[in-house]
């Protein structure tokens, strides 16, 4: 006979609790939320929540089920949407699979669901990783014919009355990132995107808060789903006063057929609860992030600071120039360098080349070895930037094989970047890319890969060749992707790889999982990266985070900002370069150095400290990397604009130990301004900096300060 079911399932974190009920035969939370005591049991909870039967309302209101079904009754947005087909037309639509086994290990529970009748199984798997609830849906078509899966959400979580706002993500080429507050209303909260990717304006993330929350005080729920395409983000408020989050990939119309025996498994989600704000939430993932087996891969050695060629000589590629720019950088301190694009055949500009992956004999009559022989030479890492999703329409590739490109004929083709988008659904242009790349990565001492994309998937069309119509193809794609990249990692286990789509236009956790770094936006404006940087710091730590010191006139907003200002930008992410060294005079060269001396000095800091986003006036821009133990910690404070009086107000810090005493010393800029009176640094408590906080100095707009702290 099978084991009996569980009333409820607990799992604990350091900091948070899940309770799952089965009571009406689906699984369902009961709590979700900060740690519980153990006196706190489910019986309690499910007694608080008890209500009795409302006016023109079902007598028991449906579960909030981690996967709620149309049979169910309720009257939400149903977490599956399947039909099977068959004689008098679409069947299977109103399932209702309950519950036949659950299986408890430490940490993690596995939940088996059936619906017989309908021909489908439904597995949930959840587990917490520290304070992170990682979880996934898993839907099995038992019938015997195919099953058209139009939509299956990850494990669906509720958020509770009280946290009445919603932290959305919006954005655009060159300003992804920002954050959007606004109030929880009745009925949905939606955001979809359709570009094929992540995207700069619908990243895959949300959080709940309460109203009063702010970065170091009171409730958030962050949600995070692990997918690098097409997705949909619901916020869901009933009438009965009940809320959800459900995240799932997007499908195109037909694009999901499961044949019978085979099953579909959702993008992870990742979710945490914080009862210290938003700077607690942001902790808890960043933890999660750098516990990952694949974050090992970070921890070998210290994060090699980049040289980038790309607003240097962008495709005017000379090698003798080249080889001048990667001897200035090694000199500055540099790493690593990165020849960026326009390396490959008839890469003169961007409207030429793309699918073709092999050197330009006409610009390097030698390759690319003498190159990456000369910065090898110089103690830095060889990288390489590519585009392998990409094809010109003029390119050897694309006339070969113009039906490996993602199209709905006869439906025109978008003009987007001179460029179409290759089918990696397709095996034969995975193996096509594939082998090209390898003989890169085996021919030259490439330790690094700059993996961009720069398009939207306009028209995801797959196989249309023939005649035939095109198949969605849009899932495919990503899931094509990742097999790409895996078996790059597998094959060359010491190379890393950065994630760029346009910028920021690819970042997601699923993403993460096979690369090592992202590209957070294509502009190195410093002022629009603070704004930038802080937003993607709500998931992402430090060490991932691409964040470069760009040329004295940003290329893209024609502001011109101090080296001073770019390097504290800088200085804060993953660090690097991305400007033409020959125009530095002495001083802003000395200056430079000076900057990646700094970052160097601190980087162990930086890159596993924890992040503490701080509260400050209008104008202004401030946060602080903590150490674990709170001996040490930097600080980053910008005045963006003029503030309203002749002195900004106090800055407030956090995440200290109230009742340690703190060396405080500017570090940054090497020289502060004469009249401040904490110019020589100072002692002061914790509690003291924290509660009476420090005057910054007056200065113009664009000046950053660093401060270092450490506990005496």
């Amino acid at each position: 006979m099978p084991a009996a079911l569980p009333a409820f399932v607990r799992l604990d974190g350091p900091a948070v609790s899940l309770v799952l009920a089965f009571d009406q035969g689906v699984p369902a939370v009961l709590w979700w939320g900060p740690r519980l005591v153990a006196a706190t049991d489910a019986a309690q909870l499910a007694a608080l929540g008890a209500r009795a039967e409302a006016n023109a309302s079902p007598a028991v209101e449906p579960a909030l089920a981690l996967t709620p079904q149309a049979g169910q009754g309720g009257p939400g947005r149903p977490g599956l949407v399947a039909t099977r087909h068959g004689s008098g037309g679409a069947r299977g639509w109103a399932t209702l699979a309950r519950v036949e086994q659950v299986d408890t290990s430490d940490g993690s529970v596995a939940i088996t669901s059936r619906d017989a009748a309908h021909g489908i199984a439904l597995i949930h798997r959840l587990a917490l990783d520290g304070d992170v609830l990682v979880a996934k849906t898993t839907l099995v078509n038992e019938g015997d014919t195919a099953l058209d899966v139009a939509g299956l959400a990850a494990p669906v979580l509720p958020v509770p009355g009280f946290a009445g706002h919603i932290i959305g993500f919006e954005g655009r080429w060159a300003g992804e990132f920002a954050t959007v507050r606004a109030e929880r209303q009745m009925g949905q909260w939606v955001r979809e995107n359709r570009r094929g990717r992540t995207s700069h304006d619908a990243f895959p993330g949300l959080i709940a808060c309460e109203a009063a929350t702010t970065e170091q005080s009171g409730l958030a729920w962050g949600f995070h789903l692990a997918w690098s395409g097409n997705h949909r983000l619901t916020v869901e408020t009933l009438a009965d006063g009940r809320a959800s989050v459900a995240m799932e990939a997007l499908y195109l119309p037909g694009e999901m057929q499961l044949a019978p025996g085979a099953r579909l498994e959702t993008p992870a989600l990742h979710a945490s609860v914080s009862a210290a704000g938003l700077t607690g939430l942001s902790q808890a993932f960043h933890r999660h992030l750098r516990a990952r087996p694949a974050h090992a891969r970070l921890r070998r050695r210290p994060r090699p600071v980049h040289y980038n060629s790309w607003e240097a000589v962008y495709f005017d590629h000379d090698p003798k120039v080249l080889a001048e720019m990667a001897s200035r950088a090694a000199a500055l301190g540099v790493e690593r360098f990165v020849l960026d694009d326009g390396w490959f055949k008839g890469r003169r500009h961007d409207r030429a080349g793309l699918g073709d992956w092999v050197v330009d004999a006409a610009v390097w009559p030698d390759g690319l070895a003498p190159l990456a022989d000369h910065v090898t030479g110089l103690g830095m890492e060889f990288g390489l930037w590519v585009e392998p999703e990409m094809v010109n329409p003029d390119s050897d590739l694309h006339r070969a094989h113009p039906e490996w490109v993602l199209a709905t004929p006869p439906a025109p083709q978008l003009a987007f970047r001179h460029q179409l988008v290759l089918d990696c659904g397709r095996a034969d242009v995975r193996a096509h890319l594939l082998g090209r790349i390898d003989a890169l990565l085996r021919d030259h001492p490439i330790r690094y890969l700059k993996w961009d994309m720069n398009r939207d998937i306009s028209h995801p069309g797959s196989d249309w060749q023939g005649g035939q119509p095109a198949r969605p193809g849009a899932t495919c794609h990503v899931l094509g992707l990742y097999d790409m990249l895996d078996q790059l990692r597998a094959a060359h286990p010491d190379v890393e790889i950065e994630s760029c789509a346009s910028g920021g236009g690819r970042a997601d956790y699923g993403i993460l999982a096979r690369t090592d770094r992202i590209w957070t936006s294509d502009s190195n404006d410093a002022l629009d990266r603070l704004a930038i940087q802080r937003g993607f710091s709500h998931f992402f730590p430090a060490e991932v985070m691409g964040a470069h010191v760009g040329p004295a006139t940003c290329h893209i907003t024609g502001r011109r900002l101090p080296m001073a200002l770019r390097v504290a930008t800088a200085l804060f992410g993953h660090m690097g370069l991305e400007l033409d060294l020959r125009d530095l005079s002495a001083k802003e060269a000395d200056a430079l150095a000076a900057g990646i001396a700094l970052h160097k000095a601190h980087r162990g800091l930086i890159h596993g400290g924890d992040l503490v986003r701080l509260e400050g006036a209008a104008g202004s821009s401030a946060f602080m990397i903590v150490a674990a133990d709170r001996g040490e910690a930097l600080l980053s404070y910008t005045q963006i604009t003029q503030p309203r009086g002749y002195f900004a107000p106090s800055q407030r810090l956090a995440g200290l130990d109230p009742a340690a005493l703190y060396r405080v010393q500017p570090v940054w800029p090497r020289e502060q301004a004469a009249d401040w009176p904490l110019a020589a640094g100072g002692t002061f408590t914790g509690e003291a900096l924290m509660q009476a906080g420090f005057q910054p100095p007056r200065v113009h707009p664009g000046t950053a300060l660093v401060m270092h702290l450490h506990r005496l």
